[in-house]
């Protein structure tokens, strides 16, 4: 399930130059500010915990998930490259979890990684909220990458959409309606984060249970569905 050949060229598709420094940009501002915060407020927990569920999760995970999930496949759709692709003797699951594979590893480390950095910055890990906040990153890159690779699969609007569901659903609706909450990555990936981190330093909305269920089904669901999406493209591409 898993091709080097296709791996290599979505890694180099995603980590070209404009890429790769978008990619760099919110990883970049999250550090800064947090050396800012801890320069000015000093070692403040609450504080840790607000900026990385505030800016670190609810923002530069599901962006960078945008750019990783949809640009994994996106850009060869409309442009027609894919039909190459297609033509090689490689299954179309195949292809579809190779790209998944890339698309979580990119998301986690240009999100993950600078999230545990600034936790760290901010106060040290106490009351472990920069693991419990790089968990919730992790859990949620997985999620934000099958969700935004089937949207780059089935639209070539994929970023708008994406965006439309990350700064629009998620931190507006999914901040401010009680039934948004619990259709978002975010809360899902908060509860873990909860049951890591000390007591009233993450609040989640969303119990950890169904977090879990909901988080594995949409995973599960978005990579199955645009599986098929990519088999019915090669039939017409055939055709």
């Amino acid at each position: 399930m898993y091709n080097p050949t296709v791996a290599r060229l979505t890694y180099r598709a995603l980590l070209g130059r404009r890429r790769a420094l978008i990619l760099c940009a919110l990883p970049a501002l999250l550090i800064v500010i947090s050396i800012a915060v801890r320069a000015f407020t000093g070692l403040d927990d609450k504080v840790a915990a607000d900026l990385l569920g505030g800016f670190a999760l609810a923002t530069m995970v599901p962006l960078i998930g945008v750019i990783a999930g949809t640009g994994a496949i996106g850009p060869e759709i409309d442009d027609g490259s894919i039909v190459y692709l297609l033509s090689k003797p490689v299954k179309r699951p195949t292809i579809i979890m190779t790209k998944l594979t890339v698309a979580i590893a990119v998301t986690m480390v240009f999100s993950a990684i600078p999230t545990l950095i600034a936790g760290y910055i901010l106060n040290g890990n106490g009351q472990q909220i920069a693991v419990a906040y790089t968990v919730a990153a992790l859990i949620a890159s997985v999620a934000y990458s099958a969700l935004f690779l089937l949207l780059g699969t089935v639209s070539r609007h994929a970023v708008v959409f994406g965006l439309v569901y990350a700064l629009i659903w998620e931190s507006l609706f999914g901040s401010l309606v009680d039934g948004a909450k619990t259709l978002s990555v975010q809360q899902w990936s908060l509860a873990l984060a909860q049951k890591i981190a000390g007591e009233g330093y993450v609040d989640a909305t969303v119990g950890l249970p169904t977090a879990v269920i909901l988080l594995v089904t949409v995973t599960v669901g978005a990579t199955v569905y645009a599986g098929q999406k990519l088999r019915r493209l090669t039939l017409a591409g055939e055709e």
